[in-house]
């Protein structure tokens, strides 16, 4: 089983949080909630979240991955918190994955996670950023190596579905989606 830390900080996009934490928990994988701040985690759609822990909890903690809902301000949260980037670099030098969802993408750009790879994210969030060393794609969700990216919103279920793929493999991706009847 994978131990996976989904960071919620104030106005993620709720729908990608929920969607992460509950298909990676139906896959069977530990997923750690942790808020930014103490409290409940008010999301960009206005959804009150209650996080597992504090994020300062678990900082020192073992996780195979770190999955970061987009949403705005949610991901400029995020971005500016040293914490998030000291975990994701982690993480990655652990071989770890990182994955990212909508304007989570440029945290793991920020962190020069991207480099030299193949990356998506919300239309317009990456590319605004003139990453000149990461190849850009429009593809739902894309993986290169450890490090998982996806569209937005609509593209979340896909996300966690392949976030399960890679930490469980396609049986279990395929068994947790045949229970969505999808």
């Amino acid at each position: 089983m994978a131990r996976i830390l989904v960071p919620l900080a104030p106005g993620c996009e709720e729908l990608e949080a929920v969607t992460i934490i509950d298909l990676l928990r139906r896959a069977g994988q530990e997923v750690v909630s942790a808020g930014l701040e103490p409290g409940p985690v008010k999301a960009s759609r206005g959804v009150v979240l209650q996080p597992d822990v504090l994020l300062d909890e678990v900082l020192e903690q073992p996780f195979d991955m770190v999955a970061l809902p987009g949403g705005l301000p949610g991901a400029d949260h995020l971005d500016r918190d040293p914490r998030i980037r000291t975990l994701l670099e982690r993480v990655s030098a652990e071989q770890g994955y990182t994955a990212a969802i909508c304007a989570a993408p440029k945290v793991l750009a920020n962190a020069g996670l991207l480099k030299g790879r193949q990356a998506t994210g919300y239309p317009g969030v990456l590319e605004g950023m003139k990453l000149g060393d990461v190849t850009l794609g429009s593809a739902a969700v894309v993986r290169d190596g450890r490090v998982i990216t996806s569209r937005g919103p609509g593209t979340a279920m896909d996300f966690a579905l392949a976030l399960i793929e890679a930490l469980a493999g396609r049986a279990k991706r395929d068994e947790v989606e045949a229970g969505l009847a999808r």
